[in-house]
């Protein structure tokens, strides 16, 4: 490859290519029509909207209407198990869409998971959906990397999830280089600045930290591409039919008389090999109590995050399937959709596999323990916690006490996660009105005499 041959794969299409829908159904939502109607328009875009606000049927209506103007092929990428689930969807409401796995269009819209994208062409469709688009937030991840260049020649793009960047703002640089606007790197230059040589920066601290002085203006960049939704009435729609039940979170921190390897005093793990020492010392007693947790659940799910973790619980909960990475994909499918479906009761997995995009309103308990992801916590619980649950939702978290600097972490991130969404929310809102007067100035025709 010649360096002219790399420089045109890594451009990026440019243009507005937007439209007005040319097929809006009845049956969405008017919250759910405004959304789509505006990702339409803007032809590019990401849409954040929470989980059970029906992102799914806003996708099938933004791939089908690229279809019905277009008459070319939409490529929808979904995570794992979800792409049965969606097409489902499409059926309940008349949008027909197929599965590919070996890379080849199989009809308008076609659908498959993120792991199958090198088998695909790009130069086979002109719009593409990225579903719980999360997955490619990682600015130096293989995915995202290959979902970039996919897309980069592509006039139609758009993201669907419900956790864009919650810990982290600088990650919203991934969802914005997918779409075409400003690269990673560009939206870093222009609205943060490096932190790297403070002299006492925190630890918590991150590298990159957004300009005082740019607040207003990195907010209103990002209303410019994307929307932001929790429920309807942060566009001024009606709530009803969107009001979560109740949601109880119980910690349980073991009090583990065994302090670390040689050390003679019980205190909260600080490095992340003492975090790790700590998990696997504490690993019988944080078992147990997790099958202690799950009798009296008519279907549970068990978040762990290492192997040892996983298999452990595995042997002592016996009536439990487990999902484990080594599992084929297949595997690892099928089982999703077994728990689905209420075939399996109890399921023991990690976030990483099954954490996105599932519609589990038949279960509403779950037992974790802390990590340092809350994104991954998040969606974890929304599996369960999304419109359409009709009971309590109960969450178990089970830690110990040297874990207390992962645990106060990550409840740092839940403080960072929200004021991330009230700040989306509200420069949508303001970007709103500034449209809307706009709008209106267009429409003035003056008289001729003035």
């Amino acid at each position: 490859m010649n360096y002219e041959t790399f420089l045109e794969k890594k451009k990026q299409l440019s243009g507005l290519f937007g439209f007005k829908p040319l097929f809006m159904p009845d049956y969405l939502f008017d919250f759910q029509k405004y959304l789509t109607e505006w990702s339409l328009n803007k032809g590019r875009s990401g849409i954040f909207s929470d989980t059970g606000t029906g992102k799914t049927i806003m996708e099938l209506v933004w791939a089908q209407n690229i279809v019905e103007k277009t008459n070319k092929n939409v490529l929808i990428f979904a995570p794992l198990a979800v792409s049965q689930q969606t097409i489902k969807e499409g059926e309940k409401f008349g949008i027909e869409l197929k599965r590919s796995r070996d890379g080849k269009p199989k009809g308008k819209i076609t659908i498959t998971n993120y792991q199958q994208i090198e088998k695909f062409d790009s130069n086979d469709y002109i719009g593409c959906v990225l579903d719980e688009s999360s997955a490619i937030k990682n600015s130096v991840g293989k995915t995202k990397k290959m979902v970039v260049q996919f897309m980069a020649k592509m006039p139609y793009r758009s993201l669907w999830t419900a956790t864009p960047s919650p810990n982290d703002y600088i990650e919203l640089g991934t969802s914005s280089e997918a779409l075409g606007e400003l690269a990673y790197m560009d939206m870093l230059t222009q609205f943060f600045r490096d932190t790297s040589n403070d002299k006492n920066p925190q630890w918590s601290k991150s590298k990159w930290e957004l300009k005082a002085h740019a607040v207003n203006d990195f907010w209103r960049w990002v209303a410019s591409w994307s929307r932001a939704m929790r429920k309807p009435s942060d566009f001024g729609f009606s709530d009803e039919n969107f009001i979560l039940p109740e949601l109880i979170e119980k910690d349980h921190i073991l009090e583990v008389t065994k302090p670390l390897p040689g050390q003679l005093f019980i205190r909260p793990a600080k490095t992340l090999r003492e975090q790790r020492e700590e998990r696997k010392s504490t690993l019988k007693e944080r078992s147990e109590k997790v099958a202690e947790l799950i009798e009296g659940h008519d279907f549970s799910v068990i978040w762990g995050h290492y192997n040892y973790e996983t298999d452990y619980l595995n042997q002592l909960i016996p009536e439990a399937v487990q999902i484990s990475g080594s599992d084929s994909l297949e595997s690892k499918e099928e089982k999703l959709i077994a728990f689905s479906s209420g075939e399996i009761k109890k399921l023991i997995t990690k976030p990483k596999i099954g954490a996105w995009g599932l519609n589990w309103q038949h279960c509403n308990h779950a037992v974790f323990y802390p990590s340092h992801s809350y994104e991954q916590y998040y969606q974890a619980v929304r599996r369960f916690y999304r419109f359409g649950q009709k009971r309590k939702v109960y969450i178990d978290m089970v830690t110990t006490e040297g874990e207390l600097g992962v645990y106060q972490n990550y409840k740092r991130k839940v403080k960072q996660a929200n004021n991330m969404f009230t700040k989306l929310v509200e420069h949508m809102g303001n970007e709103l009105n500034i449209q809307a007067i706009e709008s209106i100035n267009q429409k003035i025709t003056l008289p001729e005499w003035i």
